[in-house]
C-alpha cells in the first residue's frame, strides 16, 4: 500500500500549485543571478543548478500531461529555429563547442517551456516582479556598501563601486548594459503590478523607484533608446485599446506599415546615426563591419551556433585579434545569428519573434485587462535591445523570450481553430 501511494503523492506534489510557483521563482532567480552564481560558486555548480531544474520541469509536465494540449506544447517556431541551431553541428568548425552553446540554448529555453504552460500571464509577471524585486535590492544594496561604506572599494561580483560618482554601476549582473536591460524589462513588470493590484501600493512605488534609480546610475547607453521605444509602444498600445473595433483594424494596417517603413529609412542611414549616436554605437559599428568581413565566408549556414564567443575559437579569435578587444557576443543579436547560423538563422529568428510581437499586441489591444499588455512590451524590450547586444539570445534574455513565445502562441494561434473546431464536432452515434 505505502509503495503504491509514493508515486500518487509525488505526482500530486509536482502538479500542485505550490510547486508551479516554486518552481518558477527559482528558475528565474537562477538564470537571472546567473553571473553571480558563476563568480562566487563557478560554471560547474550553475550548469548543475539548470540541469537539476530541467529534471524537475520534466517532472512537472508529466504530472500535468492530461491537462497539457500538445499542439500547443511550443510553437512551431521555435522548434524549426531550434533545430535549424542543432543541425549547425554538421558545418561548424568545433562541433563540441557547437553542442554545448546548443544543449545550453536548449536547457534555458526548457525551463521557460515549463514556465510558460504551468503559470499564466498575471502569475509569470508576479514572479518575475518578485525575483526583480530582491536582485535589484541585492545590487543597489551592495553598490552602496562596496562603493560608499568601505574604505576601500572591494571588487565583489565585478563591482567598481562607482555609485559615489553616480556611476555607472554594474549591480550583481556582471555589465551595466546587463543592469541596464534588467532594470527595464523589471520596470514594465513592476507597472503592470501597480496596475493590476496585485502587490501593496507602498511596494510597488519601491520597487518602481529601485528600478528606476538603477536604470538611470547604470548608465547604460541603450537604457534611454529602451525607455523611449517602451514608452512609445506603451502610448500607441494605450491608443489602440480605447479604438472601436473597426477603426483599430485600420489603424493597426497604418502603424504597421509606418514601422516598416521607420525601418528601412533607419536602415538606409544607419551610418549617419550610428556617427550621431556618439562613441560608444561606432565601438560597436567597428566590431560589426568586422563581423561582416567573416559572415561572407559562409553567408547562407555561418560558422555553427556557440552562443556567447569562445574566446579560442575562429572566427571569434580572429575578430578579437583584428580589434584588440575581448568582445564575448556580437553586441547585436542579429549580426550574431548571421555570423553564427548565417541568413537562414536569422530569418528564422525574426520570423519567429515578428509573429510573435504580431500576436501578442493583437490580443493586447483587443483584451481589456492590462496584464495582456506584459507581453507585448516585454518583446519589444527584447526587440530593440537586440540591435545593441546579444542577450536575448542565450540566458535572461532567452528564458523571457520563449516564455513570451509560449504566451502569445497560446492566443490567435491556427492551433487554437484546430481545438476549436475539434470541441464543436458532434460525436458519432453508438450502437
Amino acid at each position: 500500500m505505502r509503495a503504491a501511494q509514493r508515486p500518487h503523492w509525488l505526482a500530486e506534489l509536482l502538479r500542485s500549485a505550490g510547486m508551479a510557483r516554486a518552481f518558477t521563482l527559482i528558475a528565474f532567480g537562477a538564470v537571472f543571478s546567473s553571473h553571480a552564481v558563476q563568480w562566487l560558486a563557478g560554471d560547474v555548480t550553475y550548469i548543475t543548478m539548470i540541469a537539476s531544474l530541467c529534471v524537475l520541469g520534466l517532472g512537472m509536465l508529466v504530472a500535468r500531461r492530461r491537462e497539457l494540449s500538445f499542439l500547443r506544447l511550443v510553437p512551431i517556431t521555435l522548434i524549426v529555429f531550434t533545430l535549424w541551431l542543432g543541425l549547425s553541428v554538421i558545418w561548424s568548425r568545433s562541433p563540441s563547442q557547437t553542442t554545448i552553446g546548443w544543449v545550453s540554448f536548449l536547457g534555458i529555453a526548457f525551463l521557460a517551456i515549463v514556465v510558460g504552460h504551468v503559470r499564466d500571464t498575471l502569475q509569470t509577471a508576479r514572479a518575475l516582479g518578485d525575483v526583480m524585486r530582491w536582485l535589484l535590492s541585492i545590487s543597489l544594496g551592495l553598490e552602496v556598501v562596496i562603493g560608499i561604506l568601505l574604505p576601500q572599494p572591494l571588487h565583489l561580483l565585478g563591482i567598481d563601486g562607482n555609485i559615489i560618482r553616480l556611476g555607472p554601476v554594474e549591480g550583481i549582473f556582471g555589465s551595466r548594459n546587463m543592469l541596464g536591460f534588467v532594470a527595464v524589462l523589471a520596470l514594465i513588470t513592476f507597472i503592470v503590478e501597480w496596475r493590476t493590484s496585485s502587490v501593496r501600493p507602498g511596494v510597488a512605488v519601491y520597487s518602481v523607484a529601485v528600478g528606476g534609480v538603477l536604470a538611470v546610475l547604470s548608465r547604460s547607453p541603450t537604457v534611454l533608446v529602451l525607455a523611449v521605444s517602451v514608452g512609445m509602444a506603451t502610448a500607441v498600445l494605450a491608443i489602440v485599446r480605447r479604438m472601436h473595433p473597426h477603426n483599430r483594424n485600420t489603424f493597426q494596417w497604418s502603424l504597421g506599415a509606418v514601422v516598416i517603413v521607420g525601418l528601412a529609412v533607419a536602415y538606409l542611414f544607419r551610418h549617419q546615426i550610428i556617427a550621431a549616436a556618439g562613441d560608444d554605437f561606432s565601438i560597436r559599428a567597428n566590431l560589426w563591419r568586422m563581423m561582416s568581413i567573416f559572415v561572407r565566408f559562409y553567408p547562407i549556414q555561418g560558422f555553427g551556433w556557440f552562443g556567447p564567443w569562445p574566446q579560442d575559437e575562429y572566427p571569434f579569435i580572429s575578430i578579437n585579434y583584428a580589434l584588440a578587444k575581448d568582445y564575448s557576443t556580437g553586441l547585436n543579436a542579429y549580426a550574431d545569428l548571421v555570423l553564427q547560423v548565417g541568413w537562414v538563422g536569422a530569418f528564422l529568428f525574426v520570423a519567429m519573434v515578428g509573429i510573435a510581437v504580431i500576436r501578442s499586441w493583437l490580443v493586447a489591444g483587443e483584451r481589456r485587462a492590462i496584464v495582456y499588455a506584459w507581453t507585448p512590451l516585454i518583446l519589444v524590450t527584447l526587440v530593440v535591445n537586440s540591435l545593441f547586444e546579444s542577450f536575448t539570445l542565450f540566458g535572461a534574455g532567452l528564458m523571457l523570450l520563449v516564455v513570451c513565445l509560449i504566451r502569445a502562441g497560446q492566443s490567435r494561434s491556427w492551433r487554437e481553430r484546430i481545438e476549436s473546431v475539434a470541441q464543436e464536432e458532434p460525436e458519432l452515434p453508438t450502437e
